[in-house]
């Protein structure tokens, strides 16, 4: 039964959903679709989470500004004007305030044309069917709900050492706020975040030192994947420090020191960290209903995304991997399904395509050579080159490539990487083929299927064709 609270209560729903980001718009939206009463907490005066604000949004903006701007110094069309273009950082800032504008416009009015609730404060539990809300203006409203969907999302993890206050010391979420036009800096972390980063700022012209605490970037990617944008990353000018921890990170008026354990100094104007993040628990008063979170601040949930409190579910970035705006939405409308009918036959696809938007950007989805050696699993590879394609060759972007993994036997696709401009794009096409084994489908789909031409498409006709090429005689 729940504990009786003094508190008036304001407003009864069906179903709260706590953040506004994909996972909490997922969930929002499809129990309003199917007639529930719902209210969506937010505790931003904006709606779109962090992946709108400070994360996916904001990072592939600035991404695609300096692409251009990388695309026009080195386009053989203005070569004539000899002197290259330059953009600050806060010069590129004003495209990804305009995306973020036009992305809370959109999302805004989905709730108000599903009429869903909108209710702006900090929401903390006091029993599991009620929740307080401490809006902006100091006040404090009371909820009731039957259920509740937990989707805070995360944030940067911040190690106590490092002091975030200081005016040259960022996090992924505050370097949106930088001002001044630096001419170097240190990146701690060299996860997505951080080799995102290294390329935007890289490509503005900032000497960049990428500090790895382990011994390759993306150790998750396929080898040759990784290897090839450490190379271009080093190419372009990036100091890669692999297997290195820093020991202190001291802020002066005029920079940033960095040691690390090994006994380098680093010296930048800045530094951003970026190893790692922590789920946005600390306000919510879980342990009101009997909620423990893990050291990362995450919950743990059934398959159903149930936590062990009944009517309590969690989605997105608070229950760890795959820690995707992607897969937090389809989480979101798998968690409301489950909650509406007891639990939900659909599943998140087994092979979630990631996305690393870096220049040039990366996407692979299924299994690497390395997992299909450990696992004695016979296959091939058909490669096809960027810089032999039609439409590579006329947009100028002929860095890159396409690697297709089938099975030897069955030719049955079972891993897909891709390197280069619109990467995660192209991905797309083969995945869905991928998807489609059962009904027969293999790689001999892209050697039958006629591609427009010049597409980047028609690198999955290449590539097929070369690894089939390469297969040898079965006796």
């Amino acid at each position: 039964m729940p504990k009786h609270h003094s508190k008036k209560v304001t407003a009864s729903y069906d179903f709260v959903v706590i953040g506004s980001g994909p996972a909490g718009e997922g969930a929002a939206m499809m129990l309003a679709k199917r007639g529930q009463k719902v209210a969506i907490v937010e505790a931003n005066p904006r709606l779109g989470g962090n992946c709108t604000h400070r994360g996916t949004i904001p990072s592939k903006a600035l991404r695609h500004s300096v692409n251009r701007l990388i695309e026009y110094n080195a386009s053989p069309l203005f070569k004539k004007d000899q002197v290259p273009r330059r953009l600050s950082f806060k010069e590129i800032l004003h495209h990804s305030e305009t995306v973020i504008r036009k992305q809370v416009n959109l999302r805004s009015s989905f709730y108000v044309r599903n009429d869903v609730s909108v209710i702006h404060g900090s929401a903390s539990f006091l029993d599991k069917n009620h929740l307080q809300v401490k809006k902006h203006d100091g006040s404090i409203e009371c909820i009731q709900m039957k259920n509740v969907v937990i989707a805070t999302g995360s944030r940067p993890y911040r190690p106590a050492d490092v002091d975030f206050a200081h005016p040259r010391i960022y996090d992924s979420d505050t370097v949106l706020t930088l001002q001044h036009d630096p001419r170097s800096i240190i990146i701690v972390g060299a996860g997505v975040i951080g080799c995102e980063y290294a390329s935007i700022f890289r490509g503005l012209g900032v000497k960049v030192d990428l500090v790895n605490n382990r011994e390759r970037l993306l150790s998750f990617l396929d080898s040759e994947f990784s290897d090839a944008i450490s190379y271009h990353l080093r190419n372009n000018g990036v100091i890669i420090r692999h297997g290195e921890e820093y020991k202190t990170i001291e802020g002066r008026d005029d920079g940033v020191i960095l040691t690390t354990t090994s006994g380098k100094r680093m010296y930048a104007d800045c530094l951003l960290f970026a190893n790692g993040r922590s789920g946005n628990i600390e306000r919510l008063n879980i342990e009101a209903i009997g909620l423990e979170a893990n050291h990362r601040g995450q919950l743990e949930v059934d398959p159903n995304y149930r936590t062990n409190v009944d009517n309590v579910y969690a989605v997105g970035d608070i229950i760890g991997y795959p820690s995707l705006a992607s897969a937090a939405y389809d989480q979101g409308r798998i968690a409301a399904t489950a909650m509406l009918e007891g639990t939900c036959e659909t599943k998140l696809i087994s092979d979630i395509p990631t996305g690393i938007y870096t220049i040039p950007e990366i996407s692979s989805v299924g299994a690497t050579e390395e997992q299909l050696t450990a696992d004695n699993v016979p296959y091939e590879v058909g490669r096809a080159q960027f810089k032999h394609l039609a439409r590579a060759q006329i947009a100028d972007s002929d860095v890159g490539s396409l690697k297709l993994i089938f099975h030897r036997d069955t030719l049955e696709i079972l891993g897909i990487h891709c390197f280069g401009e619109r990467a995660s794009e192209i991905i797309h096409i083969g995945q869905a083929i991928m998807e489609q084994k059962n009904g027969g489908n293999n790689i001999n789909y892209f050697i039958n299927t006629t591609f427009n031409y010049p597409t980047m498409a028609e690198a999955y006709r290449v590539a097929a064709l070369n690894g089939m090429n390469r297969l040898a005689p079965k006796n």
